[in-house]
């Protein structure tokens, strides 16, 4: 018997949230989604608030990741702190509020979920992510572990992947919003793909107005970014995981 485990990309703005609202429900029932991890370090744009949490987690994510926006929201900062479902990434700084891995319950058994984020042309200054891995998976006997690797290279993505090949069910990729074509499943059995992608408005440039991002890649003066809007996408991946041996056996790009 297999599960199969859904992994969301970043979801971005009011229009993400609403897209997820409307569409994990069903998917999770069409596909038999036995777990579900959804990104949304994007839900307010720069950040989450509670409440964009707290409509994710009602749409039917199981667990929340985040990433380099993880404090664009002060007022998330005590909910970190409240809500074990939530994860900012473990190499931040160990003062900072919240915790980056968590071990959580499902029908099939229990399950590991990691978030990580990386250190190239991040301007986050984080902990080495690969030394942080090794640490948390040495301190984990879970046989199905997820990793969220929130990082911009793909180099430092795939790298990551060889290194844990074998040692984690799954490991995908967030932040570029932009979904890679590599779904597959590494030689000792690890899931993985590049960039999950992102779940917002579909006609942007990665969840903002195109004439903003065209204006700063001109060179005019820096204006607040603003949500597209409009019709909306989901990505991301489903894995299918033996859960007797934590070992994956298929990877699938997903878009809706």
């Amino acid at each position: 018997m297999t599960v199969n485990i859904l992994a969301v990309g970043d979801v971005y703005g009011n229009s993400g949230v609403e897209k997820l609202r409307k569409t994990l429900p069903e998917l999770r029932a069409l596909r038999d989604i036995a777990f579900c991890v959804v990104n949304g370090e994007n839900a307010a744009g720069n950040g989450a608030a509670p409440e964009h949490c707290e409509e994710m987690f009602r749409a039917g994510a199981d667990v929340i990741t985040l990433g380099n926006h993880t404090w664009g929201k002060r007022e998330l900062w005590r909910y970190l702190d409240e809500n074990r479902f939530i994860l900012r990434p473990a190499n931040f700084a160990p003062q900072v509020p919240g915790r980056g891995w968590g071990v959580f319950d499902s029908a099939f058994g229990d399950v590991c979920v990691i978030n990580l984020i990386g250190r190239c042309e991040m301007h986050v200054g984080p902990d080495n992510p690969f030394f942080e891995a090794d640490r948390i998976i040495k301190n984990c006997d879970c046989k199905i572990k997820l990793v969220d690797f929130h990082a911009e290279l793909t180099s430092e993505k795939q790298s990551m992947a060889y290194h844990l090949d074998g040692r984690v069910s799954a490991l995908w990729g967030t932040h570029t919003h932009v979904q890679t074509s590599d779904a597959a499943v590494f030689p000792q059995g690890t899931g993985y793909i590049t960039d999950l992608g992102m779940t917002g408005a579909k006609r942007s440039v990665i969840g903002i107005k195109p004439e903003y991002a065209l204006s700063r890649f001109l060179g005019n003066p820096p204006e607040r970014f603003e949500e597209a809007g409009g019709k909306a996408k989901l990505e991301g991946a489903i894995f299918e995981i033996d859960p007797g041996t934590g070992k994956c056996v298929g990877a699938e790009a997903l878009r809706l």
